[in-house]
């Protein structure tokens, strides 16, 4: 069999155009045969999931979209979720597909919805989803319609459920994509190439995954290419595949690679492998992935190797929330916060406890830093196994991922269960990726008789550190590390602890009774070589879980960045405490403190350097060792002026930095974390807000309201302040500082150019204009909005008869033989006797029932008589085929149409054209 030369694939952008409810929609209840006889069949799904459903006074939105972090905050909710309301939503999405894509195969990706949810394409339903962290790939092929007709997605997400304890949103979150693809294609995460380094030498073990949605068996070639980051071919592989109808094959190529750059930390080098599918037309697919050049190993007595070298595990944990956007994070923001963790000498993240969105990790692979993996449910069930399997493929060619972790803190893992529920995900994993580890986060069962840790390849420990040398001692082979720990408080800008106020001071003094300070946590894990380092809880702030307070608190104290990413003190003392290739000092209170004067005030120093001198307004005031942990503290009595924290080596200055008293807030200060977004209307910048008096220096204790608008090819899509305490609106354009800083994040709009000016006002102060450049780029492709089309169906056909029918006839409720079925064209051979009847209920948008509508029926065959709820609408008087539109009058939601059609003797008659509502247009 001969194929026409195959389109292109096409990865096309979902994100814009949905319509949103927010709430569920009670559906009436099924009654009688009719009924229940069409509520079972395939497109005929009830209420929001049918196609054709009124979704005119719907909310429009773009994904991604977390609707929880929009409502209030109410102390009747959750804590865990951070007392905002969640419940039931859902989406509507149009689209059409040209005639062209016939014969494609067309996939929807949906790459993370919170939390449960269901799919319906066409009113059909496609996919349901037991998790917000999964991605799906949801094969609509069949289900397509093609021309002028549009495809309906609904989306029911239930927000209602819950998987973690922490904030975790509600809505379409993540991307949504449009996959078009030859019907002999390269399967989704269908390629797996992790480099091997055997004997000295590198090779690139490639297997491509190829499925089919053809009628017969083809035959291709498979074509792999190695390129090295700078774009240039180093390797070629080719190979043969056939694949059965509606089957799937595989290829297996090896690439041998001759000094590839490595991936390291300081300089990430990511290769492109690029995978083409050919047969005799030309090329059917093509898809591309990353992967990088580098070695791990975890050692049980010397820790964690990468390339070779020993590199102890500087790690944070965090969750995917920030602030103004909830877990709808823009990838610009994503990238924002690893570079801002990166900057404080983070070398590993972990995802904690679920699967990230891809684009994170194509950041972590990008900016250098590791990763460990995380699972979010502990359950060998189908399901479940499913989105292990699921995370596992789409991560394996990942530098950055060096650990495939299972679970977290499971009730089990200290039984026989978790032992073999533990063992049956390790041995899916090492299906599919036998080059990375497996472990899990444990907070107990460690030494139980028959344990998760027996199955895995290295075990985690969280918070138990009393148990680091009792657990090396007894299973003196199997390397372990700290895969959480610390779960210290701190509030950003606050030196007093206060109970009652719900307010920790800064200076690392704080932590929960289960874990230790930031000095204190790497203290433990510095001494144990063993270690391989450890995931600090948490490297930024989040929603839910509020601790150590509760309401009003909605967040929790435990980031070393707040919300907003913005630096606490816990940043200089993680810096202090990691970084070696530069100095670190920094000076800690902030110095104003009218009312104080001649009063001792805590100075703690945050260095690196082996010794500190600290200098008030000129005058050294104190010297001091540095204690590598619990570095240098002072008491100074408090006197306006500048206070001075001088860095020593052998005497000499190595490093400086200083706090100033400053006067009264007189003018904002608006610092973009850089000077210019693509206009594609998904890029975003986090723009920090700060106070600064007539000199310039800034007001750290500023806590003034703050309005902002904003004029040019963009908007304002959230704002925060990384207060734990606040309930105001992360939507609203006005903010009040907290401690000095607030963030606005702006994003552009699709298609945008030119200057975006962010304004912001306080009352009594100088504003701060800010002019971000909006560059004009290529658009990010996209599927194109569609309009709904109203278009009736079912129909029902009645048999031919001699008399004209009877247009309010009765049909029987459970009389499903008698009539017909179809859509049009509804064509009739030409018949002895010449009438026939044709009939549709159906429901009509409000867009339709405003009495302007027309019913368009392109083509009708034979004379014609129009009846709507009874009524005659109208007729056609002649037989050649022809056109007929009528007004539609306004009346109720569900209308009946019925067509008497009376055929020309000896010609064929019927409905033989499309019947369509249409609004009215002047």
């Amino acid at each position: 069999m001969q194929f026409a030369h195959a389109a292109p694939r096409e990865r096309l952008s979902l994100d814009a155009g949905w319509r949103f409810l927010r709430g569920d929609v009670p559906l009436p209840a099924i009654q009688g045969h009719g009924a229940s006889y069409l509520n079972a069949k395939a497109g005929e799904a009830q209420g929001p999931a049918n196609a054709d459903y009124d979704d005119s006074d719907w909310r429009r939105v773009d994904l991604p979209h977390d609707w929880a972090v929009e409502g209030p905050f109410d102390a009747a909710q959750n804590k865990s979720q951070g007392y905002r309301p969640r419940g039931i939503g859902w989406y509507r999405r149009y689209f059409t597909l040209p005639a062209s894509d016939r014969g494609r195969h067309i996939e929807l990706q949906f790459d993370g919805v919170a939390t449960h949810s269901t799919v319906w394409v066409n009113g059909i339903v496609v996919n349901r989803n037991w998790s917000g962290y999964n991605g799906r790939y949801i094969d609509i092929t069949p289900y397509m319609r093609y021309g002028a007709e549009p495809n309906t997605i609904a989306v029911r997400v239930d927000a209602e459920v819950m998987e973690g304890w922490w904030y975790e949103g509600a809505g379409i979150y993540r991307h949504t994509w449009l996959v078009k693809r030859d019907a002999m294609h390269i399967a989704t995460d269908g390629i797996h190439a992790n480099p091997v380094r055997k004997d000295g030498r590198w090779t690139l073990p490639v297997t491509v995954d190829v499925d089919s949605s053809a009628d017969s068996a083809r035959k291709a070639r498979l074509e792999v290419s190695l390129l090295d980051p700078a774009g240039h071919e180093v390797a070629h592989a080719g190979a043969p595949v056939q694949v059965d109808a509606l089957g799937k094959a595989s290829a297996r190529l090896a690439l041998a690679i001759r000094n590839p750059q490595p991936w390291t930390l300081a300089r990430p080098a990511l290769y492109r492998v690029r995978a083409v599918l050919r047969d005799a037309t030309g090329e059917l697919d093509r898809d591309e992935t990353h992967t990088g050049f580098r070695t791990i190993r975890f050692d049980a007595d010397r820790g964690f190797f990468l390339n070779g070298q020993p590199l102890k595990l500087q790690g944070v944990a965090i969750h995917q929330d920030h602030a103004g956007v909830g877990v709808a994070v823009p990838d610009a923001i994503w990238e924002f916060r690893l570079r801002q963790l990166k900057s404080m000498g983070v070398n590993a993240v972990r995802f904690a406890h679920n699967a990230p969105a891809a684009e994170v990790l194509d950041s972590a692979d990008r900016i250098g830093l590791l990763v460990m993996d995380e699972n979010r449910n502990f359950n060998t069930s189908p399901d479940y196994m499913q989105q292990l399997t699921w995370l596992v493929k789409r991560d394996r060619n990942r530098p950055s991922v060096i650990l495939w972790s299972i679970f977290n803190e499971e009730t089990l893992q200290g039984t026989e269960v978790g032992y073999e529920m533990a063992r049956r995900m390790v041995g899916a994993i090492k299906q599919l990726d036998t080059t990375r580890p497996v472990t899990a986060a444990m907070h107990g069962g460690l030494f139980a008789a028959r344990s998760a840790v027996q199955a895995l390849d290295v075990a985690g420990i969280n918070y138990q550190v009393w148990e680091y040398d009792r657990f090396h001692k007894m299973f003196p082979h199997k390397p372990v590390f700290s895969s959480e720990d610390t779960s210290a408080f701190m509030s950003r800008g606050e030196y007093t602890t206060d109970q009652d106020k719900h307010l920790v001071a800064s200076y690392d003094d704080d932590a929960a009774q289960w874990g230790q300070t930031q000095r204190g946590s790497w203290k433990q894990i510095s001494a144990r070589p063993f270690l391989a380092g450890s995931f600090a809880w948490t490297g930024l702030d989040y929603r839910g879980e509020p601790t150590p307070h509760e309401w009003p608190s909605a967040g929790s104290f435990f980031g070393i960045m707040d919300l907003c990413a913005l630096p606490k003190n816990a940043y200089w003392f993680r810096q202090a405490l990691w970084l070696k290739d530069r100095t670190v000092v920094k000076v800690m209170p902030h110095w104003n403190w009218a009312g104080k004067e001649g009063q001792p005030v805590k100075v703690r120093v945050a260095t690196n350097a082996p010794r500190v001198r600290l200098v008030l307004n000129g005058a050294v005031i104190g010297e001091q060792n540095v204690d590598p942990f619990d570095m240098a503290t002072f008491q100074v009595p408090y006197a306006p002026g500048r206070l001075e924290a001088v860095a020593l080596k052998d005497g000499a200055e190595v490093g400086r930095d200083q706090v100033e008293t400053s006067g009264a807030p007189a003018r904002l200060v608006l610092a973009p974390d850089r000077p210019a977004l693509a206009g594609d209307g998904a890029d975003a910048v986090p723009v920090t807000v700060s106070a600064v008096d007539a000199q310039g220096r800034p007001v750290p204790d500023a806590n003034l309201h703050v309005t902002f608008d904003l004029a040019g090819p963009g908007a304002i899509i959230g704002v925060g302040n990384g207060d734990p305490n606040s309930h105001e609106s992360e939507k609203a354009p006005e903010r009040n500082l907290y401690n000095g800083l607030a963030q606005v994040i702006v994003q552009s709009r699709r298609a945008g150019q030119g200057p975006l000016i962010l304004r912001a006002h306080a009352d009594g102060l100088q504003s701060a204009a800010l002019a971000l450049d909006v560059r004009a780029v290529a658009p990010i492709p996209a599927v194109a909005e569609a309009e709904p089309l109203v278009r009736p169906a079912p129909w029902r056909t009645s048999p031919p008869q001699a008399d004209r029918p009877d247009p309010n006839r009765v049909l029987a409720d459970n009389d499903m033989n008698t009539w017909g079925w179809g859509e049009p064209p509804l064509k009739q051979a030409p018949d002895a006797l010449p009438w026939r009847s044709y009939r549709v209920a159906f429901g009509l948008r409000s867009d339709r029932n405003d009495g302007q509508a027309r019913l368009v029926m392109r083509e009708i065959a034979g004379k014609a008589e129009v009846w709507l709820d009874g009524d005659k609408l109208g007729e056609k008087t002649a037989y050649e085929p022809g056109p007929l539109t009528l007004a539609l009058p306004r009346g109720p939601g569900w209308r009946t149409l019925t067509v008497l059609v009376q055929a020309q003797p000896g010609q064929p008659s019927g409905i033989t054209g499309d019947v369509t509502i249409e609004p009215h247009t002047p």
